[in-house]
């Protein structure tokens, strides 16, 4: 079980957009993962009239390494830590600060 999941939401601990929430929006390879608002770049766009594509410049969202994230929670208003408690049958990912469950 992943201690980070697609739509969690997570604070940047590192790098420019430092102090930064969003939601993770997809997994890549490498432990890297795309999350809504951070890490923006821009990108020369050459236009495609076949796939109806305009050029130009645009401005999409870089990878960014998990190891640069952190589970946001909203009580504490800070970064936390998870913690995965395993019972009889399932498991379950529990913020560590105060032993809440995460969902």
């Amino acid at each position: 079980m992943n201690k980070l999941r697609t739509g969690d939401e997570v604070i940047v601990i590192s790098g420019k957009d430092k102090g930064r929430t969003g939601t993770i929006t997809k997994f890549l390879a490498n432990d890297k993962c795309e999350v809504s608002g951070i890490k923006i770049v821009k990108k020369h766009q050459k236009p495609n009239p076949q796939a109806n594509i305009q050029g130009g410049i645009i401005e999409k969202e870089s990878p960014i390494h998990v190891s640069n994230i952190a589970i946001y929670n909203k009580k504490t208003k800070k970064a936390d830590r998870v913690k995965i408690e395993v019972t009889e049958k399932l498991k379950k990912r529990i913020y560590k600060s105060d032993g809440k469950e995460i969902k």
